[in-house]
């Protein structure tokens, strides 16, 4: 047999998969996989199921069907003061992954360099480079996860084709403020650069913060691809509804991309989620204040067992430290839990790409915090008993 694709093959099982099965395999409480344990409003269950009955089960449109792109459209609007038109600046993706996917494909040629901030989705590296991209990473260090406008300008060159950020970041669980904001759009003006945006917790976000999409800021709305998540915002992750927004140019480039991946997205999916966009103001904020009660939940138990772990801004995920506990990095803490333990979380460091490995943190790990109070109360007190033990 001829050698496969040397990119693709030469990528691992995943972090997430490794811990799941050590999970299933000890009986542990999985807070590694970061996905909710129940399901989203009913009312976009009956609706899909409406759809199903009442509308064609056949091919919808390829860039999505008019509800839903007027939708989006709306929900830019409504949010966020931006003009979008449905007709030319939407196309409606299998998922935030697909559209990132997309993105890749239709904007990159063989050597243009991407620059990403870790840690990062464990996606990236493998989207860029299977699309001939190069990723310069900006390597934010926990727990602060401060930003430096000196890796900045360093990350940028005269080969930078594109920025992908991650705002709110998974799984810093970081929100980009105003000021960080700015220096990176600086720097995508002046290199002449796009930035594709990964906005998929957009509306998880806490203590007063606020969200501020990049396509936002002055001279931006131009070379902006700004990508939302339905499974994020309505806690429905097996759907797989994501959208893209953008100026009509770079959509257009990116259509190609889509209609040969996967070409349309599930139809009564699609109209659920236009309903679900157009939901009254408290739904939104209440998808906030609850994930905000969790993570203070998880947290607080997380440091009355004996960690030391730092609130996140936004997301899904909070980050301990383990290194002043002395029971190894974080690679080997995470195995040693889920055996011993009985919970399982992934080591931070499998979010970080393999360049300059001797500078990755080997002293976290992330916990995923949107799960059921009792789940995560039964969470606390297993690892303050493990915890009592090493």
């Amino acid at each position: 047999m001829s050698e496969l694709n040397t990119v693709l093959s030469g990528y691992g099982t995943t972090v997430f998969e490794t811990m799941t099965r050590l999970a299933n395999a000890h009986g542990a409480i999985n807070l590694g996989q970061g996905f909710p344990d129940t399901d989203g409003p009913d009312e976009l269950k009956d609706a899909a199921a409406a759809a199903m009955r009442d509308l064609p089960n056949q091919y919808p449109p390829m860039l999505g069907l008019p509800t839903l792109r007027q939708a989006v459209a709306e929900h830019n609007r409504r949010f966020y003061g931006l003009e979008i038109d449905p007709d030319t600046e939407v196309i409606v993706t299998s998922g935030a992954t697909e559209a990132l996917a997309d993105c890749m494909l239709a904007f990159l040629n063989s050597g243009d360099e991407v620059v990403v901030i870790e840690p990062v989705y464990d996606a990236y590296g493998p989207l860029i480079e299977r699309a001939g991209g190069i990723a310069r990473p900006i390597r934010l260090m926990p727990p602060a996860f401060d930003l430096d406008e000196a890796m900045v300008d360093a990350a940028f060159t005269g080969k930078t084709k594109a920025l992908l950020l991650n705002n709110p970041q998974n799984p810093a669980g970081k929100v980009f403020n105003r000021q960080e904001l700015e220096m990176l759009a600086a720097r995508v003006i002046a290199h002449d650069a796009i930035a594709i945006c990964d906005e998929a917790y957009e509306h998880i976000v806490f203590d007063g913060v606020s969200h501020i999409p990049l396509m936002t800021l002055p001279g931006m709305r131009g070379r902006t691809i700004r990508i939302g998540s339905a499974g994020k915002t309505f806690s429905m992750t097996g759907w797989k509804v994501g959208y893209a927004s953008g100026d009509a140019a770079l959509m257009a480039v990116l259509a190609k991309a889509h209609q040969f991946v996967t070409f349309t997205v599930p139809p009564m999916l699609q109209a659920a989620v236009a309903q679900g966009l157009r939901m009254y103001d408290d739904y939104f904020a209440g998808l906030a204040g609850d994930l905000a009660n969790k993570r203070d939940r998880l947290v607080g138990g997380l440091r009355n067992a004996g960690f030391e772990v730092a609130a996140p801004a936004g997301t899904y995920f909070c980050n301990a430290d383990v290194g002043a506990l002395g029971a190894g990095e974080d690679t080997l803490f995470s195995q040693n839990m889920i055996e011993q333990g009985g919970v399982a979380a992934l080591p931070l460091s499998a979010f970080y790409l393999p360049r300059d490995p001797d500078t990755i943190p080997r002293d976290f790990i992330r916990f995923c915090f949107c799960k059921r109070d009792a789940v995560l109360d039964e969470a606390g007190e297993r690892l303050a008993g493990y915890l009592s033990t090493i």
